[in-house]
């Protein structure tokens, strides 16, 4: 699919719910956030990590493709009253120099990346001892819920989306890490449930890969209409209740003597 999640950016920003706070709070626990703590976010969209670091007191800059989602990151950010530096650049080659980091983060992007060129990249600009954090979430599928359904509706009006049925664990995440070098590597994951409106999960499901940020608008606006009346007919719970998991891998750069 030829993905542009520019054409997704009104429904990105008022729809995508960012990490909840017990993620930011493990992060600082670890002591990979905190003051002083120079993060680089990678693959930012709206900035919801790059914020929260910057909430918890690191100096932060970010990065995305999609200028749209940048200029939506910065009008949140002024809400929010924290100050990111964002740049319009791939993850695979960016204008930072050698070790300029301290922790780069990736929040529900690594997929998108040529993945062994970016860790790479993450390599080079953290310093000895830094850390790269690779994090999702993720609604889950199951038997008979509302994700399950929506995801056959997705894959209706548009066979080609490849991310249905997932579990929300990302196990070549661990391999792409230790293949460039990266050590200690860990996990952690928890399960949530996250509330929208009927409204809010069409924006939600609008802003993902396979409607607005791959299909035309004419067929966008179809399939929000069959989602709609799905939404009456079977799930007419208001909220929707829709369960949710957070899975993270950390990797840290040693330095190893030739």
């Amino acid at each position: 699919m030829d993905i542009d999640f520019g054409r997704t950016a009104n429904d990105y920003q008022t729809h995508r719910q960012g990490f909840p706070q017990r993620f930011f709070d493990e992060l600082v626990r670890r002591e990979l956030l905190g003051p002083d703590r120079r993060v680089l976010d990678l693959g930012t969209g709206t900035g919801t990590l790059a914020r929260g670091a910057a909430l918890a007191g690191g100096s932060v800059a970010a990065l995305d493709i999609a200028p749209e989602l940048i200029d939506k990151a910065k009008a949140l950010d002024w809400q929010a009253g924290v100050n990111v530096g964002y740049y319009v650049s791939p993850a695979e080659q960016t204008c930072f120099g050698d070790a300029t980091f301290d922790l780069i983060t990736a929040g529900q992007c690594w997929h998108w990346f040529d993945r062994p060129v970016a860790a790479q990249e993450v390599r080079r600009l953290l310093v000895d001892g830094g850390a790269v954090v690779i994090a999702h979430l993720d609604w889950i599928p199951l038997p008979g819920n509302v994700v399950e359904a929506t995801e056959k509706l997705i894959l209706k009006h548009n066979p080609a989306w490849a991310m249905s049925g997932g579990t929300g664990l990302y196990p070549a995440w661990l391999r792409d890490l230790a293949a460039a070098g990266f050590t200690d590597i860990e996990t952690f994951s928890f399960d949530l449930t996250l509330l929208y409106t009927a409204e809010a999960w069409r924006g939600r499901i609008r802003a993902s890969a396979g409607i607005a940020a791959s299909l035309p608008s004419e067929r966008v606006a179809q399939f929000d209409r069959e989602l709609c009346d799905l939404l009456q007919e079977d799930f007419p719970s208001d909220p929707l209740v829709v369960p949710h998991r957070v899975w993270t891998v950390i990797g840290y750069k040693r330095w190893k003597p030739k």
